[in-house]
């Protein structure tokens, strides 16, 4: 879980929590990796002892990609907010962006394009988009 010195620290942490989003975690995730940055970005996700395969998933995944993923599996359900508490506290960068583990991100410029406008504007605490919303 911690952070390896020999990385660059990430100037955006991605935080996303899940709880039994075994049948969406890999879109998300391939949402967060397919990000195109001029900057080094992390994958902070904490699971909160889901009963599916969501930490498979996320065991296969940070497998593949461990200089990107880091993960916090609990493994007795501590509830959303300690969730979200543990996975904050564990985020590194100067920004930071969220996605539920049932959600993920159609833009591959969506970090690039916030940090740049947030570095532009130092008088801003925080960005957001559009979201589509399907049932």
């Amino acid at each position: 879980m911690y952070p390896n010195p020999i990385l660059p620290v990430p100037k955006v942490s991605i935080y996303c929590i899940t709880y039994n989003h075994g049948p969406y975690i890999a879109q998300a995730l391939g949402g967060f990796l397919a990000q195109q940055t001029n900057f080094p970005f992390e994958i902070v996700v904490g699971d909160d002892a889901s009963l599916d395969d969501t930490q498979a998933v996320l065991r296969d995944y940070q497998a593949r990609f461990p200089e990107k993923i880091r993960l916090l599996l609990h493994e007795k359900n501590r509830g959303a907010i300690h969730n979200f508490i543990d996975v904050y506290h564990a985020c590194q960068g100067e920004y930071m962006a969220t996605c539920e583990g049932d959600d993920y991100w159609t833009d591959p410029l969506k970090l690039q394009k916030q940090a740049d406008f947030l570095d532009a504007h130092p008088d801003f605490s925080m960005v957001f988009h559009n979201a589509e919303v399907r049932f």
